[in-house]
């Protein structure tokens, strides 16, 4: 006679497997649907305008980051109040490390000096330095006589 842990495991086990037949059948269905839609001849001149637009998009990117970077010289940015985007137009500064600025301004307040600015990955000494003609704080942290914030792993 089982013990109800042994009935408990395998009406856990039973459930598992259940659930991951249903997903492979699930999968199954996605992709006979995605290879009926690629084998239509509308759907290749679809793919085709897609992937032109998503070029387009990218040259168009690429050519308004560069005069955004311009524009960026003349106002200094504030990463203490900062969009994703605004931060995106400082030099070195990509989407990626954009993000992160801000979730880690989310997590553990403003930044109020370049040296707080390092606490967040992949902003170390040089890059800070390259940074520092281009952004300003007006808010946030002011250290009091030398002292600083206990740097906190994002």
């Amino acid at each position: 006679m089982p013990t109800a842990a042994e009935r408990q495991a395998v009406a856990f086990l039973a459930t598992v497997a259940l659930l991951g037949g249903g997903v492979r059948l699930l999968q199954a269905v996605t992709f006979e649907r995605a290879l009926a839609a690629a084998e239509a001849p509308a759907a290749e001149d679809a793919i085709s305008a897609q992937l032109e637009a998503v070029d387009s998009a990218r040259r168009t990117k690429a050519s308004s980051r560069t005069r955004t970077a311009s524009a960026a010289l003349a106002a200094p940015i504030d990463p203490d109040v900062a969009t994703e985007q605004e931060l995106d137009q400082l030099p070195r500064v990509g989407p990626a490390l954009a993000r992160r600025i801000v979730a880690n301004r989310d997590s553990f307040g403003p930044f109020g000096s370049l040296e707080e600015l390092q606490r967040v990955r992949g902003i170390g000494p040089a890059l800070a330095a390259g940074l520092a003609p281009h952004v300003t704080f007006s808010s946030g942290f002011r250290p009091l006589h030398g002292e600083s914030r206990q740097r906190r792993a994002p």
